[in-house]
């Protein structure tokens, strides 16, 4: 599947995340967590496909994307800033293995929580968030990608943690085996994780030794750019 799908609005939700509002094709599906490969309908950018997550539900008349910019590099996330209202992107196939399976602790690293956005807006709309949490781990506080939000719907249930900046309302350091026990007291319920690879395997490993089963983890890696 390929199709063309217009950019109704876009703006930056952080100083390096953009969100996207497109239209969308019909009889289009997926599932809260699932994700697409993008690419700009430009004629040098066409093939340059690179994966996103939708963070719209199923059931809106639109597609949303909450997308994280890197400058530095010279890819696709580096176009995306120049798009504005009436560009065009290309939407493909439908994939991803992070589905919501029932309550437990979501884990993530910078953009890695991007797929849990549907989830969890799927999750208010449905009014089944109780039981579930999310640890989220950042470089510096302006990184935290729609953190008002998740306040509102998981309360104390959202807890943040940060590497390169030390502030009063969040803890500080990464996510390891020591901080998944103070904040974790059952390793047999669900864990969902996603992030940049080098952070997936140390957090699975710790979740292993802390005795998560296997069958228990459901992830999806994170690739730059």
């Amino acid at each position: 599947m390929k199709e063309e799908i217009t950019i109704k609005h876009s703006e930056f939700i952080t100083h390096n995340v953009i969100h996207f509002v497109a239209d969308k094709p019909e009889d289009f599906e997926f599932t809260p967590g699932q994700a697409t490969e993008l690419s700009i309908a430009r004629d040098a950018w066409e093939d340059e496909k690179r994966p996103f997550t939708f963070t719209s539900l199923p059931g809106q008349e639109e597609l949303e994307f909450t997308i994280k910019v890197y400058p530095s590099l010279d890819g696709v996330t580096k176009e995306l800033p120049g798009l504005a209202r009436g560009d065009t992107l290309i939407v493909r196939d439908v994939w991803g293995t992070i589905n919501y399976k029932g309550p437990g602790v979501f884990i993530a690293g910078g953009a890695g929580v991007t797929p849990f956005i549907a989830i969890m807006k799927d999750l208010a709309e449905k009014g089944k968030l109780q039981g579930n949490k999310l640890l989220f781990a950042n470089k510096t506080s302006r990184d935290i990608i729609l953190e008002e939000q998740f306040e509102e719907w998981l309360g104390d249930d959202f807890i943040n943690i940060l590497s390169r900046e030390e502030t009063e309302k969040h803890a500080f350091g990464h996510i390891d085996k020591k901080f998944l026990r103070e904040h974790i007291d059952d390793f047999y319920q669900y864990f969902y994780l996603c992030g940049p690879p080098e952070f997936m395997e140390v957090v699975e490993k710790a979740l292993k030794e802390l005795g998560m089963p296997r069958e228990k983890l459901v992830k999806e890696g994170l690739e730059d750019e």
